[in-house]
Parts: C-alpha cells; structure tokens; sequence
C-alpha cells in the first residue's frame, strides 16, 4: 500500500521570501525520505491554494493524505482555519489532520541551532539572556505554550529567557521584543540575544528583528533547519500510524 502523501500547510504571505522558505523547507524534508510525496498547499496569498491541491491530488487517484499544518502553535489555523479547509476535500480523499509542530525539544534545538549561527558558543550561555520572541496569540493554549517552552529553556544554562510577542496586542505579562531585551538587561545579563519563534520572514518576523536592535545577538528564523524538517517527518509518522486498542483496557 502506497504511503499517504504528506501536504504542508502553510499560511502564505505577500512577502516572497516566505513561500521561498517554505519551499526550502520541504526540500529538505524530501531530501531527508526521497520515497515519499510531499505537497505544499497555501491558506492565503501563494499558490498552490490547498483546496487546488487536494483536488489534483484526488484526480490523480491519490486516495490518502495526511495534512501537516507548518505552525508552531495551536492556535485559531489549526483549530479552526484548516479543519475547515479539509473538510471541503473531494470525498475520495481521506485526509487527516497532524499534530502542529510545537512544542517539541527538536524545536529548542533548531533555536540554539541558529543562535550558534548568529555566533554565541556554548560557553556563552551562562552569560546570556534570551528573547523568545514569537510572532503573538490571544489563544489561550498557544500563550501557555510559548510561556512554558520559554521556562524550560532557561532550565538548560541560559542567564535568563523571556518570551516576547511581535504583535502589537499581547497578552498580559508578554512584553514586546524591545522590551523583553530591555528587562534582560535590567537582570544584569551581560549579553543578550534574540531568538525568533517563527518558521520564515515576513511581517512579524521583521518587527522581531526592528524590536531586537539594542540586542547583541539577533538569530535567524527556523526554516529549514533539519531539525524542523526531521519534525514534520515525526509528525506524519504520528498522524499515519492508526490508533490501535488496547486489549483488556
């Protein structure tokens, strides 16, 4: 049996160096299993849309898909936007949702994969700040989220972490990025850096980076780090192995 096709959804932007990440990202996870079908499919801005590409896939006899939303939180896209959008498939299709990719230690790695990019060694640590600066929510699972992956991150050797919102309606107790590397700096942090929580550019990653310019250290954004790829990878394993009971249970 023909394993179930992986589509990437992603949510699209008018800015071209997203889709462009996008793409490169799925390079890699093809590059990482060359046997299996990947697709993108976009929400909004880029093309191909995913409702075009569920529907080609369906002509071309495809029976099983399994749709990976490339979003690092639960929040209203997978909770509400893609569900919808893949109830809407050509009936011959049997598609299921995957988990999103946060959290996950592949993802704190693929950070500190691109701090170590921007230039701070292991060395460094005890003695820097970090600003995990995410693009916003006001779902309150994805706050609790980032809140959490940002405490235990501090727990590895880092002087201190505090989570930001690029956004400019955070919720309570999230600062913006500028303020979040202005704290650091009050803590008596000799150094601090700024880590973008986000998968490619676009809007919100630019006010990252606007918000991280007193900032010594400014990383890049995840996408396509391999560990990002090897974690789609994981999260299609998870989503094609059916469920099976538990005996006696």
């Amino acid at each position: 049996m023909a394993a179930p096709v992986l589509l990437v959804i992603a949510h699209g932007s008018r800015d071209p160096r997203h889709a462009a990440t996008v793409h490169a990202l799925v390079r890699r996870v093809r590059s990482l299993r060359p046997g299996l079908r990947v697709e993108t499919g976009f929400l909004d801005f880029n093309v191909p849309s995913v409702p075009g590409v569920l529907e080609s896939l369906a002509a071309q006899g495809v029976r099983d898909v399994v749709a990976l939303p490339l979003l690092l939180t639960r929040a209203f896209h997978a909770k509400a936007d893609i569900p919808a959008v893949l109830a809407q498939a050509p009936p011959r299709l049997r598609v299921r949702q995957a988990e999103v990719l946060g959290p996950s230690p592949l993802l704190t790695a693929a950070l500190e994969r691109r701090l170590g990019e921007a230039g701070l060694a292991p060395a460094d640590k005890s003695s820097t700040g970090v600003v995990l600066a995410s693009a916003g929510s006001t779902d309150p699972e994805a706050i609790a989220v980032i809140a959490a992956i940002a405490r235990e991150w501090r727990h590895t050797g880092w002087c201190a972490v505090r989570p930001a919102f690029a956004s400019a309606a955070g919720p309570a107790g999230f600062p913006r990025t500028e303020d979040a590397v202005r704290e650091l700096r009050a803590l008596g942090c000799p150094r601090v850096a700024v880590a973008p929580y986000v998968l490619a550019p676009g809007f919100l990653p630019d006010r990252i980076a606007r918000g991280a310019a007193d900032a010594d250290v400014l990383a890049d954004v995840l996408g396509p780090a391999p560990e990002v790829a090897r974690l789609l990878l994981e999260r299609y394993d998870g989503a094609r192995v059916p469920v099976r009971a538990v005996v006696g249970v």
